[in-house]
């Protein structure tokens, strides 16, 4: 999604600037003018500029200390201090010298008299696009406490799927690594070691397996850097093309096809927009704009289109299962929680649910995928090892064989 570099007045006339992600140009116009603020100008950023924009907000370290802030804000609102007062004794626990600034600016926002919406709005990309929504609907129903202590509750949940993904990965890719490196050594030290002694063997004496191996060994070491060079290269074409958004969105309306790939990323996805969209809906954000926001939680590109042209016809008064049917952004199950919610008038308190009941599945899914990929990363690297072992042992004894038949 596009960033945008804007200068705006906030309710006081004083003067703030700050980042902003939207789809096009009048969205981040639009969204300033909610948030209270009088749009001076309005950029979008482009190239390195956006990337490092979108950077701040994507950093592991901030989130968590953002999601510990907004936590200790609710408690302290709900304890009933004043805002600015609960804003500056939660400021000064938070000591990294990235986000400790720009919470500063909040806090003196705040004091001059701006909401906390538009304070934290005004931030651009440092702060997730839900905090000035939730805190909107929490300062319209006079629930700010609540509203932060769902925030922080709901950007811990994001976090925990996170880590529970990236965990489950690490071992495989771990394996992966281990098995490429031990076939590279067999390749670049062992094999050659056994050259010598087949050097005088005759043509056609050795086996063909032993050959293949040696002249792999062979073409490993003499043409690894040009393989490197090869390989490089191709892993930054397929980046350049994934960064064309035609081809990005093509991959992943493909990956969504792919049989058990695409149910576990479809309920990833699924969780992320359920669980962002039922805590707005919760929040007492309208649907419409609870659309909009929870939409920038998925990241797959069919998937987001879709949840955008829904978005639009929920503006237009339509309701929100049937398009998502059509469009096949979501599975039966999801489909069926929200058509659910639509016709008991529980929308929020069942995408909730369905959070809940999918984030289950995607660890059964997760586990169930390790399960299977780690015995089978280990038997692959065995019979490699084992075939480049055979091999040579093949052409050791039909050396032998041929020295006693001399």
């Amino acid at each position: 999604m596009p960033t945008f570099r804007y200068r705006a007045l906030d309710r006081a006339g004083a003067q703030v600037s700050g980042r902003i992600e939207a789809t096009a140009r009048e969205g981040a116009l639009s969204a300033l003018r909610k948030s209270g603020l009088k749009p001076i100008e309005v950029v979008e950023l482009t190239g390195k500029a956006a990337r490092g924009a979108r950077r701040k907000g994507a950093d592991s370290k901030v989130r968590r200390l953002a999601t510990n802030f907004f936590a200790e804000l609710g408690v302290l609102l709900q304890a009933g201090l004043p805002l600015d007062r609960a804003l500056g004794i939660a400021v000064d626990n938070v000591h990294d010298p990235l986000l400790r600034p720009r919470l500063g600016e909040v806090l003196s926002a705040v004091r001059e008299g701006a909401p906390l919406s538009a304070a934290l709005d005004a931030q651009g990309g440092v702060f997730p696009a839900l905090a000035p929504a939730l805190a909107e609907a929490g300062e319209a129903n006079g629930q700010l406490g609540q509203a932060m202590a769902r925030l922080a509750q709901m950007l811990e949940q994001a976090d925990e799927q996170r880590r529970m993904i990236a965990s489950a990965m690490t071992y495989p890719i771990a394996l992966t690594a281990i098995a490429l490196g031990v076939i590279a050594l067999m390749l670049l030290f062992v094999v050659p070691q056994f050259e010598p002694l087949f050097a005088s063997a005759p043509p056609g004496k050795l086996p063909a397996a032993s050959l293949a191996v040696m002249g792999l060994s062979r073409f490993v070491r003499e043409q690894g850097l040009i393989l490197l060079a090869v390989i490089a290269g191709g892993v930054f074409a397929a980046r350049q093309m994934l960064a064309q958004p035609g081809t990005r969105a093509t991959l992943d309306r493909t990956v969504l096809d792919v049989p058990q790939l695409g149910t576990l990323v479809r309920n990833i996805e699924t969780v992320r927009f359920a669980r962002t969209l039922g805590a707005l809906i919760d929040g007492g954000v309208p649907l419409p704009a609870a659309l909009v926001l929870a939409r920038r939680t998925i990241a797959n590109r069919f998937m987001n289109k879709g949840v955008g042209e829904v978005a639009d016809l929920v503006r237009q008064g339509g309701g929100l299962a049937a398009p998502l049917a059509e469009r096949k952004v979501l599975g039966p199950m999801a489909l069926s929680f929200i058509r659910t919610g639509e016709e008991t008038s529980q929308l929020g308190p069942m995408l909730g649910r369905l959070a809940t009941v999918l984030d289950r599945d995607v660890k059964v899914r997760l586990e169930r995928a390790i399960a299977i990929a780690t015995p089978a990363i280990v038997v692959s690297l065995g019979v490699m090892v084992a075939a480049m072992v055979a091999s040579i042992m093949a052409a050791i004894l039909g050396f032998n064989d041929l020295a006693v038949a001399q």
